[in-house]
């Protein structure tokens, strides 16, 4: 679409009052063309109509030690286009290190959600830079301001690592030298990757891979950085803007569940149903080559637990004899947790197969080849997350390697083993379809549940669950590993976190509540449940256990609130179905209260608690 007319365009979504019409087109074109002519557009049009759109918020500090002015336009445009308003603060020049250190300063007092130390080793170790020392002290200046920072604030930290000069002062020499520059600039970055694992919430950027993947030679222009301070070209802000937005993803809990891949032209080269098994192009060598490429990246995908599903217009016996007999398939029948093969419109099956892993459509993200059918569900799933593939296939793996969606910043046993508990899940479904009644369901899954206080070993978790659980989540607050571990560590609050095992399958950690407990009443601050349990009992076992714990703790009066949100229908009636009685209803939400000294919840019978 020529620029002028697209523009044209927005305006008049926007002006005819079509918010979401105006951000799929404004979205639509950032994922196509993200650069710096666009981002100033993008961001003007998103502040008009933020305000409609229900995006999550997040606040963001940026700490620097050189010029990242020309960046931030391109960080608000992504975030925007993935469903997040962000407000920054732009640290002064240079100053960082006041600012982290100094706890009156702008830094703390803009309360971030995550901050990124974003200093480069020209300025943080001038010396090492030129060739003229180690710069022994460099990590220790480097513990002093993560100290600090974790010290004044709970907000995630993100640290540049230090990047390796072009070309090294001593130019040959210096290779030939044990400790030369390229050396202790490695060992300073191992030494920040240890300093960081001493942290909660604390997170290594490898800056230097980055500047690697993009080219050392074109990644800087000497020109901008003599003038202005600028080590990165023009043509290379928009990497370093992605490259945040893959921690702010993870961090703000934008992340995709699941994968739902088309078949032809996107798993494999060509059409099954009419090139045949042998026709198609799918092999080590080229053209199959870049289709294998993606398959190993979807795999990779499996393996930090985002789960695999099939989303294609096709005839089913011709797609599973590919899926399950071709020899250069790398995925197999067994590796996707969902198959949609059918004739019907693409938006369905994704809205099917939401339904049957039990998550939501805004965490399923959609990969095919046909911009047809990527408009298609823009347009009838606006919900979902429709990845822009590239015309050239030898593109696709990279795509689906570069998108944040895809990010973890930590995987729990959970993660690893999610594609076996949606095997387990299938075998549950049978047995409900065995029994009579509901009760006979429950006490035939054997359901163990094992409640205990946050530790060491499942902060991560908890945090995890915190921020991309929607469903089943009363009042859907996130929160980071450090700002978990702060309230566990008051007396007053307690973080409890549910196990669920059964006869198919250890579920994990699935379940996370947070209480506070002051004089006489215990709040329910928060109260969430994996949907992979949802709807068998186990949420009243938690809730019964809250309701114990209160009263032994002196409480007479255990409430908490219901904030509604565009996914937590599943736990509106919670209060409700558990005889709670309704104190206040306010445009936020409401609160339910319930009479500890003439009320009692009894945990569900087929559950044993541990």
């Amino acid at each position: 679409m020529e620029t002028g007319e697209f523009r044209r365009d927005v305006d008049r979504a926007i002006a005819a009052g079509d918010a979401s019409g105006a951000a799929r087109m404004l979205a639509s074109a950032w994922e196509r063309e993200p650069g710096s002519a666009l981002a100033g557009f993008v961001v003007s049009r998103y502040d008009r109509i933020a305000a409609r759109l229900g995006l999550l918020q997040q606040r963001w500090a940026i700490l620097r030690s050189f010029t990242v002015e020309p960046v931030v336009p391109l960080f608000k445009a992504g975030a925007y286009a993935g469903g997040i308003q962000l407000e920054t603060h732009l640290g002064e020049f240079n100053a960082y290190a006041q600012e982290m250190l100094d706890p009156a300063s702008a830094l703390y007092g803009f309360q971030p959600d995550a901050a990124i130390l974003a200093v480069q080793t020209r300025d943080v170790a001038p010396g090492l830079w030129r060739g003229e020392s180690a710069a022994d002290d460099v990590l220790s200046r480097f513990g002093d301001w993560i100290a600090s920072f974790r010290k004044y604030s709970k907000a995630a930290l993100i640290v540049h690592s230090l990047d390796v000069p072009e070309v090294p002062c001593a130019g040959i020499l210096d290779a030939q030298r044990e400790d030369n520059t390229a050396e202790a600039i490695h060992r300073i970055n191992r030494g920040l990757r240890a300093l960081a694992a001493q942290y909660r919430g604390v997170y290594i950027l490898d800056y230097q891979a980055l500047v690697a993947r993009h080219g050392r030679e074109r990644w800087g222009d000497a020109r901008k950085w003599l003038s202005v301070r600028l080590p990165v070209a023009s043509a290379n802000l928009p990497h370093l803007a992605a490259e945040w937005l893959r921690f702010l993803h993870p961090l703000a809990g934008k992340v995709a569940k699941c994968v739902a891949v088309d078949l032809d032209h996107t798993l494999w080269g060509g059409v099954i149903g009419e090139d045949g098994m042998n026709g198609i192009r799918l092999g080590a060598e080229y053209p199959g080559a870049a289709f294998q490429e993606l398959q190993r990246a979807l795999l990779d995908l499996s393996r930090r637990g985002i789960l695999l599903a099939v989303c294609s217009k096709n005839n089913p016996a011709d797609a599973m004899e590919a899926l399950s007999g071709h020899p250069g398939m790398l995925l197999q029948p067994r590796d996707f947790a969902a198959m949609r093969i059918n004739w019907n419109e693409k938006a369905r099956s994704l809205r099917e197969i939401a339904a049957e892993l039990n998550i939501g459509l805004d965490t399923i993200a959609f990969l095919d080849d046909n911009p047809v059918e990527r408009q298609q569900v823009r347009e009838q799933a606006p919900e979902a997350i429709v990845i822009h593939l590239p015309e050239d296939p030898m593109d696709y793996a990279r795509t689906v390697r570069d998108c944040p969606w895809f990010e973890r910043l930590a995987l729990s046993d959970e993660d690893r083993q999610r594609g076996e508990y949606y095997a387990a899940q299938r075998e549950r479904v049978e047995l409900e379809r065995s029994v009579t009644s509901k009760e006979d369901f429950y006490r035939g899954l054997d359901q163990v549940a094992e409640i205990a206080p946050v530790n060491a070993q499942t902060l991560a978790r908890a945090a995890q669950l915190t921020q991309k659980t929607n469903q089943f989540n009363l009042t859907t607050k996130r929160y980071t590993e450090p700002q978990i571990a702060a309230m566990a560590a008051c007396p007053n609050w307690r973080v409890w976190t549910l196990r669920v095992k059964d006869r198919y399958a250890d579920n994990g950690l699935v379940g996370v509540a947070i209480v506070r407990v002051d004089g006489e009443v215990c709040e329910i601050d928060s109260f969430l449940m994996s949907c992979r349990v949802i709807g068998r009992t186990v949420e009243t076992a938690l809730l019964a256990h809250l309701a114990a714990d209160a009263r032994e703790q002196g409480a007479k009066l255990l409430q908490g609130w219901f904030l509604p949100t565009r996914k937590n229908a599943p736990a509106q009636e919670f209060y409700r179905e558990h005889s709670f009685e309704e104190a206040e209803q306010t445009a936020e939400g409401v609160r339910w209260k319930f009479d500890l000294t003439r009320q009692t919840i009894l945990p569900p019978e087929w559950v044993t608690i541990l």
